[in-house]
């Protein structure tokens, strides 16, 4: 069974947004789309490290402000011509707030 540690509410990232959120284990990129899924990834891109709390949200990608890489905010892979992933973790939304699964933080705290 998870623990989920309550991150923030939902309203407090944009609709199509991101917001760097600080936790215990590290800080984590958060992401909302236009349907109010949300979805927790590294903060930076496989290419030069670019923050991709920073870059443009369109449906279920994030492209990286410095090169224009296009991410999934689902798998975390880069898509298009160029390789590479992003690691992702378990996130939801309960009750208007949003929600990370504390395990996969501490195991990303231990990597």
């Amino acid at each position: 069974m998870s623990d989920w540690i309550d991150i923030a509410a939902l309203d407090a990232v944009p609709a199509r947004g991101a917001r760097l959120v600080k936790t215990a284990h590290g800080c984590v990129a958060i992401f909302r789309n236009a349907m109010d899924e949300v979805f927790a990834l590294d903060n930076a891109c496989p290419h030069k490290n670019g923050p991709l709390a920073e870059g443009i949200v369109h449906g279920n990608a994030v492209t990286c402000p410095l090169h224009n890489w296009v991410i999934s905010l689902e798998t975390g892979m880069v898509q298009g011509p160029d390789e590479g992933q992003v690691t992702t973790y378990p996130a939801r939304v309960e009750d208007g707030r949003i929600k990370l699964d504390v395990a996969f933080l501490k195991q990303r705290a231990v990597a």
